[in-house]
């Protein structure tokens, strides 16, 4: 039996429907929360309940649940035991505990569902402490102001480790899938490396002409990103860390926070308000994720099953961006070099206000090609061991 007309139009609008329907739930976002004060720091909880944590400059620090359904945003739960401003939050490998520090120099441990203190490490540092790294269960590292860093076993008094061998504060920390180096992010401008089994110093690297803000592992643990006040990635070899491989400038004033995307692409926020998604070898600018309207990206979180990064900013609002379209993104060796000062691409809906969600990620050949906008040239970019 042949398909009547009205059943083949009943199918065709079905299909219709159902293509809408995940189109609308491939580009939905939670709403974005509007607080009172600056977020220091947060992260998404590496649970299914999909729920993360903010840390805001001068007030108790809140739980969030989110969803993409309206309304559906709200908090859960509020804490103020640190006597000042929170600066960072990690959690428990299971996501049952949190852990925080803050500028009152003391290491907090709280339960994720009642929010109860369950540890408090009071004056864990002389200077107060700017950032927190979770090795495994029981172990964590901090960093203060001062350059000082320490090891912590919650199962013991005291630090393991205490060292300080670098001259500023600790921006960021990274580990090495072992989990055995333990890479540093200093406001002197070097790159630490920690052999946090053996307990020592391996090396520093030399000081580059900035701050180093931040710090990540990319391309399968080759290289090592580091993102500076100066709006400078600075990349290293794996095992070369004395001088850096390669360097890239943004034409950004600062890099004040990194996150890896994937294990090619990351994403960056700076001073002037922007989240660029950056390339790493070849070293490219993709394009735009989101902005703040011109205040300064406080920190960037993405979310454990990689559809959403969050952003905080001096605004005062943590906003969402989807990540579904730019993780499928790959950049070749050749490119169109643009004129300088050009805008950059709109990477989501909401990057400039575009209503195109897929306009920032059509091929270059689809973007305007006036002759006056554009100029094309093919260049080749060679990524190996001595890059």
């Amino acid at each position: 039996n042949q398909p009547t007309q009205t059943q083949s139009t009943k199918e065709t609008n079905k299909g219709s429907g159902e293509t809408a329907q995940q189109l609308r739930a491939l580009t939905a976002l939670p709403e974005d929360p509007v607080l009172l004060s600056t977020w220091e720091g947060w992260i998404f909880v590496p649970c299914a309940l999909q729920v993360w944590y903010g840390m805001i400059h001068s007030l108790p620090f809140l739980s969030f649940s989110y969803s993409c359904q309206e309304g559906e945003t709200k908090e859960v739960w509020s804490s103020g035991h640190h006597l000042k401003s929170c600066r960072a939050v990690v959690f428990s490998e299971d996501g049952q505990k949190l852990v925080t520090v803050s500028k009152d120099k003391a290491i907090h441990v709280l339960d994720v569902e009642q929010g109860q203190l369950e540890r408090r490490i009071s004056k864990a540092h002389s200077a107060p402490i700017n950032s927190l790294l979770l090795v495994d269960e029981n172990v964590l590292v901090t960093g203060d102001d001062t350059g000082g860093i320490r090891l912590w076993d919650q199962r013991k008094e005291g630090p393991l480790m205490d060292m300080r061998q670098h001259e500023e504060y600790i921006a960021d920390m990274a580990l090495d899938p072992a989990k055995k180096l333990l890479l540093t992010a200093s406001g002197d401008g070097c790159l630490g490396v920690f052999n946090i089994k053996r307990r020592r110093l391996e090396l520093l690297s030399e000081p580059q002409s900035g701050d180093l803000t931040s710090v990540t592992l990319m391309k399968y643990g080759k290289k090592v990103a580091c993102g500076s006040s100066e709006g400078t990635i600075y990349l290293f070899n794996w095992n070369g860390f004395g001088a850096t491989s390669d360097r890239f400038a943004l034409r950004a004033e600062s890099i004040d926070c990194m996150v890896p995307v994937t294990e090619n692409l990351l994403c960056t926020g700076s001073t002037d308000g922007i989240i660029r998604a950056v390339n790493i070898l070849p070293n490219r600018v993709v394009g735009t994720v989101g902005q703040h309207a011109g205040e300064p990206v406080e920190a960037l979180s993405l979310s454990h099953c990689g559809q959403f990064l969050a952003s905080s900013g001096h605004d005062q609002r943590l906003k969402f961006w989807n990540m579904a379209q730019l993780r499928t993104v790959v950049v070749d060796d050749y490119r169109r070099r643009k004129k300088k000062g050009g805008p950059l691409r709109a990477l989501s809906s909401k990057a400039w206000s575009t209503d195109d969600f897929f306009a920032g990620l059509r091929e270059d050949g689809e973007d305007a090609k006036a002759p006056e906008e554009e100029e094309e040239e093919v260049l080749k970019e060679s990524e190996d061991d001595s890059d």
